[in-house]
Order: structure tokens, then C-alpha cells, then sequence
């Protein structure tokens, strides 16, 4: 899904911001979790927005980069590729570091999980129901508002987790059906649905500018 397109107005805007940040702070390098999942289309998002990516696939790799991002795939999977050192690694790394999961990579952020239950990293708290929206046939895209303001937000939900409910301490950036789809809290940012597979670059560049100015 994702491919060239013309971008309106205000993607066009946040495409040029961002290069323009990144290209007048100090270099930073962006990891892309590669164990799984459609990573490369996140690399090639980040790389279109001026950032330095590289794809993490040892534990050791976390030392060398300053935000990572967690595709999409199995979250179960992801655990096990870990393994209990990259676990613990990555663990330290979201409570330092600036860190987006997208799909899976949130519900490996979340502090509970259900259908089934699953240990996270509890790096948002949230409530989040893997597989909430039925199987991969009941795929879909929709356009929603967002925090962002201006044109609807393109969403694109594979085998969709649902967040259930929030903690105070999170914001809520954009909704679908009610539920919280894209969330954040202090440095960490979860979104249930696919930005990578979108022609919005949008939301990877709030990412960025989330990671370059440090925010808590």
C-alpha cells in the first residue's frame, strides 16, 4: 500500500518541517526493530522525512541509536526473538529513549493485554485486546480527525488490536469508533493501525519531531 502519491497541502508542510528539523539539529540515528514485520516500509518512511535509520536485529544495537520504532507482526513473536536479554535491553531502552509501536510494537508497549493475556513492557498505560477487530479479511482504511488538526488522518488496520481504555497520564491523538487508535505517553507513542502502508507521513513525523525535541 505503500507507493508515491501527491501529497495535500499540510503533508507536504509536515514532510518539509521535518527535514528541516533534522537536518539543522545534530545528527540522530532512528532504529527500526527488524525482527518481523513490515520494517523496511518503516525505514523508508523515516529515511523520505531525513532521518539516519538503521535496523536493530542484536540487542546490542540499542546502544547505538537515540529512538526505535516496533512494526507490526506477532507481539508474541516479538517476545521470543528477544529472547530474556534483548527483553531486558529493550526494556531499559523505552523508560530512556523516545520509542513508537505501531500494531504489535503497541501492544508491546501496553501495560495489560488481553485475548490472551500477555506480558508487556508497560511502557503506556493502556488497555489493549489483540485481534479485537476480527481476521485479516476484515481489514480496512479509513480516514479519521486527529490531534494533528487539518486533513482527515488515513488509517490503515490489519488485524487490528483495540485499546481499551487509557490512563490519565495518556493523550489520545486520534479515535476510531470511540477507542483510542494512536496514543501517547511522555516519549513512547503507540498506534493500533499501520502509518508505514499510508502515503500520510504524518504521523512518522510527529515521531521525529517527538524524538528530536525530547519531549516528556
Amino acid at each position: 500500500m505503500h507507493k508515491p502519491a501527491l501529497l495535500s497541502g499540510q503533508q507536504r508542510k509536515a514532510t518539509s518541517e521535518c527535514e528541516r528539523r533534522m537536518g539543522a539539529s545534530s545528527p540522530m540515528t532512528i532504529g527500526v526493530l527488524a525482527l518481523q514485520g513490515d520494517f523496511d516500509a518503516h525505514r523508508r518512511r523515516l529515511e523520505e522525512l531525513g532521518a539516519a535509520v538503521v535496523l536493530v536485529r542484536k540487542p546490542g544495537q540499542l546502544d547505538e541509536i537515540d529512538a526505535l520504532v516496533i512494526p507490526g507482526g506477532e507481539s508474541s513473536a516479538f517476545l521470543k526473538l528477544l529472547g530474556e536479554d534483548g527483553l531486558g535491553k529493550l526494556n531499559d531502552f523505552v523508560r530512556s529513549k523516545p520509542t513508537f509501536g505501531t500494531c504489535a510494537g503497541a501492544i508491546v508497549l501496553a501495560r495489560r493485554v488481553e485475548n490472551p493475556h500477555q506480558s508487556g513492557l508497560s511502557a503506556i498505560d493502556m488497555t489493549i485486546r489483540r485481534n479485537a477487530y476480527g481476521r485479516q479479511i476484515d481489514s480496512l482504511i479509513l480516514e479519521s480527525v486527529s490531534a494533528l488538526g487539518g486533513d482527515p488522518l488515513e488509517m490503515v488496520f490489519i488485524r487490528a488490536p483495540r485499546i481499551e481504555s487509557v490512563g490519565t497520564g495518556v493523550k489520545v491523538l486520534a479515535t476510531r469508533d470511540d477507542h483510542p487508535v494512536w496514543v501517547r505517553q511522555g516519549r513512547v507513542m503507540a498506534a493500533t493501525f499501520h502509518p508505514e502502508l499510508s502515503s500520510d507521513p504524518r504521523v512518522h513525523a510527529e515521531f521525529l519531531k517527538l524524538a528530536s525535541n525530547g519531549e516528556d
